[in-house]
């Protein structure tokens, strides 16, 4: 039996300029696409002339355990995220299920293809706000229970630190967003500046800049990505950008 490969791919934002050639070259020689409908739909067919399996939102583990599966058995598989897909994406679900399916077998190849990930597009709309050292956190509760959440809000809203929050808000599932905001104003000045940036290199891109005292009034959803600004960033004009402290080079 030939040896199969899993290609974990990242797509990056949507924009197909900022697709990398690595990505686009799993995808050309993939026999088999695998991944959420909505993501399948980005990549055109001409791109790749793989058989297209899409999953529905909340099926990552179905999804994982498929591409791992049909690799093990010999298949060529490009199994795609948005973004990265090491980054809140499918690499370590389907590093995880391959693990399951192979033990300490035969594997086939495998490749984790990286790709820009959502607070590096989005904070390059706004222009460099992550210059300096910075966190991402998923406001999801899915991922992990909300206690768990709250107490990482807490400690990185106490720190000096910008933070990028992921996935801040759904139509049904607001408190987590609504309690973070709460306790970044708390714990930071008013003035800080922030930017709220939805669908970064997409059909229907919007940025927002503001300041910290205001965030509670400016919509989010899934597609958005909160950037919060540390002691050390600056806005200026339809700039926001974090500078090292000079001092601290001495």
């Amino acid at each position: 039996m030939k040896r199969g490969r899993l290609a974990i791919v990242g797509l990056g934002p949507g924009s197909p300029d900022l697709l990398t050639a690595a990505a686009a070259a799993e995808l050309s020689a993939a026999e088999i696409l695998i991944g959420y409908r909505g993501y399948l739909e980005q990549i055109p067919h001409d791109a790749s002339p793989a058989r297209r399996e899409p999953y529905a939102l909340g099926e990552e583990r179905q999804r994982a355990r498929r591409a791992a599966s049909a690799a093990a058995e010999g298949a060529r598989v490009a199994l795609v995220s948005s973004g990265d897909p090491g980054i809140y994406g499918m690499a370590s679900l389907a590093l995880h299920e391959l693990g399951a399916i192979t033990g300490n077998g035969d594997q086939p190849e495998v490749a984790v293809i990286p790709g820009v990930t959502a607070a590096t597009a989005a904070a390059a709309l706004v222009g460099a706000p992550l210059a300096v050292d910075f966190a991402c956190v998923s406001l999801s509760d899915l991922l992990v229970p909300a206690a768990e959440l709250e107490v990482k809000i807490e400690a990185l809203a106490r720190a000096d630190i910008v933070l990028a929050l992921y996935n801040p808000a759904s139509r049904t599932r607001r408190m987590p967003w609504e309690n973070a905001v709460r306790t970044l104003q708390a714990a930071r000045p008013g003035a800080t500046p922030v930017a709220v940036v939805s669908r970064a290199f997409r059909d229907g891109q919007e940025v927002r800049l503001a300041e910290l005292a205001g965030l509670d009034r400016l919509p989010v959803d899934m597609e958005t990505v909160v950037i919060v600004g540390s002691s050390r960033t600056e806005r200026l004009g339809d700039w926001l950008l974090t500078l090292r402290d000079e001092r601290s080079q001495a």
